[in-house]
């Protein structure tokens, strides 16, 4: 079974790339690429903007 992921949800949050990576906001949805859901980031240090995969994105610690 499938699970659904309301990706909403998690706009306006912050994440940590790994463990120790620089902190990003979850600023919208991206473009699916080659059947991957993406959501768009903004790297906090640096602004930077991208889109990230769902999947990896979902595994990287939640900041407060």
């Amino acid at each position: 079974m499938n699970e659904v992921i309301e990706t909403k949800l998690l706009f306006g949050t912050w994440r940590r790339f790994g463990r120790v990576g620089p902190v990003y906001e979850i600023i919208g949805s991206g473009e699916s690429k080659g059947g991957n859901q993406t959501i768009h980031v903004r790297v906090v240090e640096s602004g930077e903007e991208f889109d990230y995969k769902l999947l990896d994105l979902l595994e990287d610690p939640v900041e407060s």
